[in-house]
């Protein structure tokens, strides 16, 4: 049984409509990755799963239960747990707050001090920074901390909307060699990502978005060996 299987799944914005029946599924231990223009739907996809959008039709199943439409707070303490766009950290709190509040579903000290360190193992800068505000980190640290927020609520499968955004291409390799390892420690990912050649670069499998339908799927290898791909998505190379 795979861990996320989305069917049918249509939602629309008011009168427009955002996603025309796509149907994906994401297996226990995989990255895969959605790619495609602004505007194909891909971060429609991520806040319907994690139940900031409502659908229209279609089913979207967590480990075989029925999770269409359950709301956000629900998803979060069924082990869905959204990085999202922008980063969108508390400025005003330090990292140490930021972190805290990421657990807020959890209840057991000890677990969520375990947590903790495990988040600044994979993120030492975030360590440095314990008490520091978040609204003073740079880019690259306030998209670290959104992704280590979101690990302190201890995920199962975890989504990303577009996390090298706005950063500087050493630090997009280091975001993309994170998620390597977080899906390494057995967490389950599920990308949206503009910048296709790493997203299929780390993804086990993909599916390409446009205008709210799903155009293509494969392995990762066979999305960039595909010609389409590369001249859409690839810069043709």
């Amino acid at each position: 049984m795979a861990l996320l299987e989305v069917e049918d799944l249509h939602v629309s914005y008011g009168a427009i409509r955002a996603l025309h029946g796509i149907s994906f599924h994401v297996e226990k231990g995989e990255i895969v990755t959605l790619i495609g223009a602004n505007g194909a739907g891909k971060s429609t996809t991520l806040r319907t799963i994690s139940g900031l959008l409502l659908a229209d039709r279609g089913k979207i199943l967590y480990d075989g239960t029925n999770i269409t439409n359950v709301g956000a707070d629900q998803i979060v303490r069924m082990g869905i747990v959204q990085v999202p766009e922008g980063r969108k950290i508390f400025a005003p709190l330090t990292v140490r707050e930021n972190l805290e509040i990421g657990a807020f579903t959890r209840r057991d000290k000890r677990e969520i001090e375990e947590s903790m360190e495990f988040v600044f193992s994979i993120f030492p800068r975030l360590r440095e920074r314990a008490e520091q505000m978040g609204g003073t980190l740079s880019g690259g640290e306030q998209q670290m901390l959104a992704v280590a927020r979101a690990l302190m609520a201890k995920p199962r499968l975890l989504l990303m909307d577009e996390p090298s955004m706005g950063l500087a291409p050493i630090l997009v390799e280091e975001i993309f060699n994170i998620i390597q390892r977080i899906n390494q420690e057995g967490v389950t990912i599920l990308l949206v990502e503009q910048n296709a050649h790493m997203a299929l670069s780390v993804a086990h499998r993909g599916y390409v978005l446009e205008t709210g339908v799903i155009q293509m799927e494969g392995t990762a290898a066979e999305l960039r060996d595909n010609p389409r791909v590369r001249e859409a998505y690839l810069g043709g190379d």
